[in-house]
C-alpha cells in the first residue's frame, strides 16, 4: 500500500545548512532494531551529461560520515549518463495508440496509457512481446492480479520515466529517462573516488528497488537497504533531493522533525 503526500516534502521547519549544503531532515526510521536518521540533500536540477562523482563531491561529501549509506535516485544517474530518449525521436504507431487506451493509469509516474511510453517499450522489446504482455496483463487483472505486464517485459521497461506532461520540471515533459547503465559500476566509482558507500535506487511512493550498490554494501540484502527508505524520503514532487544520507544514530537524540501529513489517496493532477 502506498503513502501519498500533497506537494513537496521540503518543509521549512526541517531545513538545515551545513558546510554550504542545504538538507532536510526526513525523520527516523527503525529497521531491524536500528534507528536511522535520514537527510535529504538538496541539489540544483541535474542536467544530462553532468559528472556524478563531481555532484556527490559538491553536495554529499561535506555532510557524509563514515558508516553512512547514501541512496542515489536512478534518474540522476541516467541523466549523468545521458541515457535518455527525446519525444521527437519516438514515432507513435497504431499499436501503441490502440493498446494505450486499455492500459491503467499510474499515480507514481507515467504508465502505459501514455502512447509515447508504450511506443518506446515496443521499440525496446519488440511488438510480439508487448502484445503478449498486454494480453497476459489484461487476463490477470480480471482475477485481481496487477503488475503482470511489467513482470513479462522486464524492469528496463518498468523503469522508463518521463514524457510526463504534469511534471514540475519542463524537461521531463518531452524527455524519457531510462534505467541507468551498470549502476554497480557507478557506485564503485563513487566509493573509489569519495569513499562514500552508496546505492542506486528506483523509489516511489509504492515501492523501492535496489539497482546497484558500492562494494562495501555487497553483503547488505536488497530488502534491508530498501527498508531504510521505504517511505520514499526523496519525495515524488519537485523536492530536488535525489540523495538521501542514511545514518545510524544509535540511542542519540534525533534532530527535530516536523512530518508532512499523509493523504488517504494519491493526489489528483
Amino acid at each position: 500500500m502506498g503513502i501519498w503526500y500533497e506537494g513537496n516534502l521540503n518543509k521549512d521547519e526541517n531545513r538545515h545548512e551545513e558546510n554550504g549544503v542545504t538538507y532536510f531532515v526526513r525523520g527516523v526510521r527503525v529497521s531491524d532494531g536500528v534507528r536511522y536518521e535520514r537527510y535529504a540533500v538538496k541539489t540544483h536540477f541535474i542536467e544530462r551529461g553532468e559528472n556524478l562523482v563531481d555532484i556527490l563531491r559538491r553536495y554529499v561529501a561535506p555532510l557524509y560520515q563514515p558508516g553512512d549509506v547514501v541512496t542515489i535516485s536512478e534518474k540522476v544517474v541516467s541523466m549523468c549518463q545521458n541515457n535518455t530518449v527525446e519525444m521527437k525521436d519516438v514515432h507513435v504507431g497504431f499499436w501503441a495508440r490502440f493498446l494505450s487506451k486499455f492500459a491503467t493509469s499510474n499515480h507514481n509516474g507515467i504508465g502505459m496509457n501514455e502512447p509515447y511510453k508504450l511506443q518506446l517499450a515496443i521499440n525496446m522489446k519488440g511488438l510480439p512481446l508487448i502484445l503478449w504482455a498486454s494480453f497476459c496483463g489484461a487476463v490477470a487483472r480480471v482475477f485481481g492480479k496487477r503488475g503482470v505486464f511489467y513482470e513479462i517485459v522486464g524492469q528496463d521497461v518498468a523503469g522508463i520515466d518521463g514524457f510526463y506532461s504534469h511534471s514540475a520540471f519542463e524537461t521531463y515533459h518531452t524527455l524519457a529517462v531510462l534505467n541507468p547503465r551498470d549502476p554497480d559500476r557507478e557506485c564503485a566509482a563513487v566509493e573509489e573516488a569519495l569513499d562514500i558507500a552508496c546505492a542506486v535506487v528506483d523509489a516511489n511512493d509504492i515501492d523501492v528497488e535496489i539497482l546497484g550498490r558500492s562494494p562495501s554494501l555487497a553483503s547488505r540484502p536488497d530488502e534491508a537497504l530498501a527498508d531504510l527508505i521505504r517511505d520514499n524520503p526523496a519525495g515524488q514532487d519537485d523536492e530536488l533531493t535525489p540523495f538521501i544520507i542514511v545514518r545510524d544514530i544509535g540511542d542519540r537524540e534525533a534532530m527535530p522533525y516536523v512530518p508532512v501529513e499523509a493523504i488517504p489517496e494519491p493526489p489528483q493532477d
